[in-house]
């Protein structure tokens, strides 16, 4: 409670939207980005084309229905961080519904009813309590970030409630979940993703303007174009972020 009440006070003091980018270990970051396109090309590009292009199907979108249920909890714990009991209550009613008609989250019954909840991680809880988006970096395996998202990736290993509920080792269905709902994500968007990887002239440069512009709109920190409804990052969605 005490966590929310300070979120609310720190949202009224939001830093002015960031532009452009802060990129001082781009060497580094670069190097990285070569190794993840290496293990792209190597392996999740391979396995992924068993999975098909196009929309997922039957299959495949109850995989990806029960990845992101299995989200719901960290959202509904994030929500109540950044001060925003309505989206933590419609994410509760959605992990309850899609858990039990929904059959563990294999289907989505909420949706069918309008109860689409809120995506969200402790990225996204710092940001609204007031701090930057930091330096851009590059993850190994994961890709694009920023060091206020990196912290907010680590802080939500252990904020999700499931992972001190489901006992060993079926814990073990989680990371698999989330690896075969992101394999699938690469499918989806292969031609999009080998174009930004292997067609264009500085990958990693076309990484990350995805990534940051992906990113502050998912925030509200972008108008106009950049604020289309219809925006998606494909790259992102490679690692499943």
């Amino acid at each position: 409670m005490a966590l929310a009440a300070f979120a609310l006070l720190a949202a009224c003091a939001q830093k002015p939207a960031p532009t452009g980018f802060n990129d001082p270990l781009e060497a580094n970051n670069r190097q990285i980005h070569d190794f993840n396109r290496s293990v792209d090309r190597a392996i999740l590009r391979p396995l992924s084309s068993s999975f098909g292009n196009g929309p997922p199907g039957p299959v495949m979108q109850g995989v990806t229905n029960f990845a992101q249920n299995l989200d719901a909890p960290g959202a509904v714990v994030n929500n109540l961080l950044q001060g925003r009991p309505h989206f933590a209550a419609e994410n509760t009613l959605r992990f309850v519904l899609n858990t039990t008609v929904g059959i563990g989250g294999l289907f989505d019954p909420a949706s069918a009813i309008g109860l689409n909840g809120k995506v969200t991680d402790f990225g996204e809880t710092l940001h609204v309590w007031g701090a930057g988006e930091g330096n851009y970096v590059e993850l190994p395996f994961i890709g694009p970030s920023t060091e206020r998202d990196l912290v907010g990736k680590i802080v939500d290993v252990g904020l999700n409630p499931l992972r001190y509920v489901l006992p060993k080792p079926e814990d073990n269905i989680v990371p698999v979940a989330k690896l075969a709902s992101s394999l699938g994500d690469r499918a989806r968007y292969s031609e999009t993703v080998d174009s930004v990887l292997y067609d264009s002239a500085d990958s990693y440069a076309q990484a990350r303007l995805l990534y940051l512009q992906s990113r502050r709109f998912q925030l509200g920190q972008t108008s106009g174009e950049a604020g289309d409804d219809a925006f998606e990052d494909p790259y992102e969605d490679i690692y499943g972020q």
